[in-house]
């Protein structure tokens, strides 16, 4: 099951914690995995963002201490445009502004019930349609991957190797934190392999057929948790 990432970003912490407590509510009776992230400010979040850009929703707050929401969104939206960002605001004065940053939509405090459902759900199906990508920092450069080209990673002593059709990078990154990053659409198949499931073939009883014809060890440990992952992954993509 996918498991989506909600981020909700406000210095006021009971307007948070009762966002966080609708947004759980909603994901239950939806039937959705959600791994909700609160942050303080503006500038924790982008701490944590750039630790992690796997994000897919940000519940935002415009009135902020030193860096507003709107300057936020504006420095996100210059690298990533499948991340859908909510205003969250007490004041409509800013709505103009959010056009440019491609806001999904504008929810007023104190958020209602039904407005907030509404616009999860939308942020879910824009998700669906997305194309995904990521963030990598490769050769001192940071590049935007489509994750479907992903074939598979491998890892090595001090860096990972990202497998691509026509190319290889180098990402200074440990394989654990690739596999968080990309926990939708690779399947760890062994100690040192992340597989792409678009990419898997067939499986046997100790390795891993890609459709490039690249052959991955397969161990006992993770046979069972890759072959679920493969059904579910193909199970998902037919009911979209």
């Amino acid at each position: 099951m996918n498991v989506y990432q909600l981020a909700i970003c406000d210095d006021s912490k009971p307007d948070a914690d009762y966002v966080s407590l609708l947004a759980q509510q909603w994901a239950r009776e939806r039937g959705i995995a959600l791994q909700i992230s609160v942050y303080p400010s503006a500038e924790a979040f982008l701490f944590g963002y750039e630790e992690d850009k796997s994000f897919d929703i940000l519940l935002l707050d415009i009135e902020m201490g030193e860096m507003d929401g709107i300057t936020l969104a504006k420095g996100i939206r210059k690298e990533n445009e499948r991340l859908q960002i909510v205003f969250v605001t007490g004041f409509s004065d800013f709505m103009a502004e959010g056009y440019e940053v491609s806001a999904l939509h504008y929810l007023m405090k104190p958020v209602a019930v039904d407005k907030l459902y509404l616009v999860l759900d939308r942020a879910i199906k824009n998700l669906q349609k997305a194309q995904k990508t990521v963030v990598i920092d490769a050769g001192g450069e940071k590049l935007r991957l489509p994750v479907d080209q992903i074939f598979y990673v491998e890892a090595f002593a001090h860096h990972t190797m990202f497998v691509l059709e026509d190319r290889q990078l180098q990402v200074n990154r440990a394989i654990s934190e690739v596999e968080k990053i990309l926990t939708r659409d690779m399947v760890r198949c062994h100690r040192s392999y992340l597989v792409g499931l678009r990419h898997i073939d067939r499986i046997t009883k100790d390795c891993v057929i890609l459709d490039n014809g690249a052959e991955l060890p397969l161990s006992r440990g993770c046979y069972a948790t890759v072959n679920q992952a493969f059904l579910n992954y193909y199970k998902e993509a037919a009911q979209k």
